[in-house]
């Protein structure tokens, strides 16, 4: 079988967009090992914000997260924040690239994230075991950052600028669910009160 993306391909935007919107299940039929070696932590937080594109492109909350293996550097989950679309409270971008990979030993693997993890997503983080998180974007929310560190994640800081954009623009357009997705919909019926 003859993959699309390998040791000769560039790693471009084109690729890297390809690789978010394919399952996860089927990425070995788009890339092979030797493309994977070459991605780099800048890679799959782009991937990440290209998972946060498409959650605010289906109207939800844009919020992507990847989840990769630390020794093949191949991708083991991925996944969106899919409050709207399927009408789930914690169907957050970490949730989501979870449930994507499964019951895998996420103690040898890193999760890449568009936007500081909540409350919910921070616990699950360290609960799971990740060693390493890295943060796309503290700009806009952070908070859990000290926490994931004193249970022994590394956190690593990698913000990148369209994921940051993105999510202001989704803040300013929807404050409410902005709020909603951070808080429940207790917090917005309080606001109209």
């Amino acid at each position: 079988m003859t993959v699309l993306l390998n040791a000769e391909t560039q790693v471009n935007s084109e690729a890297l967009n390809a690789i978010a919107h394919m399952p996860t299940k089927s990425l070995g039929v788009l890339l092979d090992s030797n493309f994977t070696r070459k991605l780099c932590d800048k890679d799959f937080m782009r991937i990440a914000v290209l998972l946060a594109k498409k959650g605010y492109e289906e109207g939800g909350c844009p919020i992507g997260a990847v989840i990769v293996d630390n020794e093949t550097n191949q991708i083991v989950g991925k996944g969106h924040n899919t409050l709207v679309q399927e009408s789930h409270p914690y169907n957050h971008g970490e949730t989501s690239a979870i449930r994507d990979a499964g019951r895998i030993d996420f103690s040898k693997t890193t999760l890449y994230t568009s936007l500081s993890p909540c409350d919910v997503c921070a616990t699950l983080l360290y609960m799971r075991g990740f060693q390493r998180v890295v943060v796309g974007d503290i700009t806009n929310a952070s908070g859990n950052e000290p926490l994931l560190e004193s249970k022994g994640v590394q956190v690593d800081i990698l913000e990148d600028e369209q994921g940051i954009v993105l999510y202001q623009q989704f803040r300013a357009e929807k404050p409410e669910q902005d709020l909603e997705d951070w808080q429940g919909l207790a917090a917005v019926n309080a606001g109209h009160k």
